[in-house]
């Protein structure tokens, strides 16, 4: 069992299986909600994803597209869209309690939208913790 919430607590689930795939969405859409370069999602049924406690709100963020998010602090926790993937539901994988309790995503997605630099990001220097001034 899978479990995972948003960043104030106030809305926590659970999820019954593995996901279908997990993805790299470069999409201009995640990346505005997320304020990210990318977001992580993985695909379950959307009969395996169990809402605990609270109720996120949902925003329409395009034609077919539906966001889920905490109302409370923002998190944006769930995508579904019936006519790209009905019966689905997509759940940003950051908001799992244990991230590496899924496999490691397959694919890129989107990356017709991908920002440019992050194509190499993976070359950038590595910090176990924030820089100090000697690094």
């Amino acid at each position: 069992m899978l479990a995972g919430g948003c960043h104030c607590g106030a809305i926590r689930y659970e999820v019954a299986s593995l996901p279908d795939r997990h993805s790299l969405c470069h999409c201009s859409d995640c990346r505005r909600s997320a304020g990210a370069p990318f977001v992580a999602w993985a695909i379950f049924p959307e009969a395996d994803v169990t809402i605990l406690a609270g109720t996120p709100k949902v925003r329409a963020s395009s034609e077919h597209g539906r966001r889920h998010f905490c109302p409370d602090c923002g998190t944006g926790l769930f995508y579904t869209s019936a006519a790209i993937f009905p019966g689905l539901i997509d759940v940003q994988t950051a908001t799992l309690d244990d991230p590496d309790a899924v496999p490691a995503p397959s694919a890129h997605i989107q990356v017709a939208e991908r920002i440019g630099w992050i194509r190499d990001a993976h070359h950038l220097p590595e910090f176990e913790r924030y820089p100090g001034p000697e690094d």
